[in-house]
């Protein structure tokens, strides 16, 4: 699969919000990611991610494996391949074994919303991690190949203009690449 995303800065959290509650209450849920990588940083390198993400929420705690090929576009979309992991300290322990190593590890307060529009079920997800400061949207719908992509990522760019997200408010930066500069910056001073 193929997960069409956008995400973006948001100026007016509570607005943004406000007009995603409109299609039916939020869900809020803690992510802890943590992204591993071999020893050299190719997967990183070469924009591919390995991550355990624990999702802990008022249904209780899950966990998934995720592996996300390199982008596809200037959108940050990317091929993506998931399951659930039933331990997840025993998958960690699997990829340390494995020669793997801890890359970046942190955590992202997560309110999630789904709702169809333009025909495709879309998950969208105000974000806030801790050491950036900032409120991100993501709005994202999975499809099963690379020629459905740009008409995906229309109807994605049709539901956050509908939130009141200027195209100039769109990033491609990743929160892994984000998260690191702020902890090298901090730790330079």
């Amino acid at each position: 699969m193929i997960e069409a995303e956008l995400k973006a800065r948001v100026r007016d959290p509570e607005d943004v919000m406000s007009r995603l509650e409109g299609h039916g209450p939020g869900r809020a849920e803690v992510y802890q990611d943590t992204y591993f990588d071999d020893a050299s940083g190719t997967l990183m390198r070469e924009d591919r991610e390995l991550r355990v993400r624990t999702v802990h929420g008022a249904d209780g705690t899950r966990s998934v494996l995720t592996y996300k090929g390199a982008r596809l576009d200037a959108s940050g979309s990317k091929p993506e391949h998931e399951t659930a992991v039933d331990d997840p300290d025993s998958m960690r322990a699997v990829l340390l074994g494995l020669g793997y190593v801890v890359a970046i590890s942190f955590e992202k307060r997560c309110r999630n919303y789904v709702f169809d529009a333009s025909g495709r079920r879309m998950l969208a997800t105000l974000v806030r991690v801790k050491e950036l400061d900032e409120t991100f949207v993501e709005v994202e719908t999975l499809v099963g190949h690379e020629a459905e992509l740009s008409g995906a990522l229309d109807d994605v760019r049709t539901v956050l203009a509908d939130l009141g997200i200027a195209e100039h408010d769109l990033t491609s930066e990743l929160y892994t690449d984000a998260v690191q500069a702020r902890r090298v910056g901090r730790a330079t001073r």
